[in-house]
């Protein structure tokens, strides 16, 4: 908590009290269910929490945004993100039911009241949303025709609607399959931890026509 606080001051006393839960939360469910690597729960602010929000870095959601959380697994980034923006609209989706039903619990318990889930595969999801959101859940060639279709062409923010990717390593090769125009960020500019040093944010602008790298 020390990390969310110190890189995010302003948080209000609710959502103080709704990060600082996350802990107790995440360590209940992952005896359970293996929602995040059981060597990682020590560091679950840190390697989760923090590395959700370095979305909200170069990018403030508008209040009724909506958001899919696609392939969200045990809520990330979606619940870290609706917590620091309460008034944007999150849907969090994943294939595995019984991990949806720890993030259930995790989304009641801690009171919030701007996410649903919903047991899916993404490419299945008739819906269309101003963003797309997602952590390494396949390569950017796989996973784009999957979401390409699922944001409206209206824009309300200075990004274009489109996918903000968190992905880590070296994505020279993977971005080279990309059709669209994309911006990497590297989260080390906003975070010193050295746990950022390689992790990036890939946001891809689905809005616009395709083109040749």
């Amino acid at each position: 908590m020390q990390n969310i606080r110190r890189y995010f001051p302003n948080l209000s006393s609710i959502q103080d009290e709704q990060f600082a839960a996350l802990k107790d939360l995440y360590i209940y469910w992952n005896k359970r269910i293996n929602l995040i690597s059981r060597k990682d729960i020590d560091k679950l602010y840190l390697h989760h929490v923090l590395h959700s929000l370095s979305i909200a870095r170069i990018i403030q959601f508008r209040p009724e945004t909506s958001i899919l959380d696609a392939g969200t697994g045990g809520g990330f980034p979606g619940i870290p993100l609706a917590i620091l923006f309460p008034h944007v609209k999150f849907l969090l989706a994943d294939s595995v039911a019984k991990k949806l039903k720890a993030v259930d619990s995790i989304i009641e318990n801690t009171g919030l009241l701007n996410c649903t889930t919903e047991v899916s595969r993404v490419e299945t999801i008739n819906l269309r949303f101003d963003f797309v959101i997602s952590r390494a859940v396949a390569g950017l060639k796989t996973f784009i025709p999957w979401i390409e279709n699922k944001v409206h062409s209206e824009c309300h923010h200075l990004l274009n609607n489109g996918l903000l990717y968190l992905k880590g390593g070296d994505l020279d090769e993977e971005l080279k399959g990309i059709s669209y125009r994309y911006t990497v960020f590297d989260i080390h500019t906003f975070f010193t931890e050295r746990f950022f040093e390689s992790k990036k944010i890939v946001y891809v602008d689905l809005t616009t026509r395709k083109y040749k790298n």
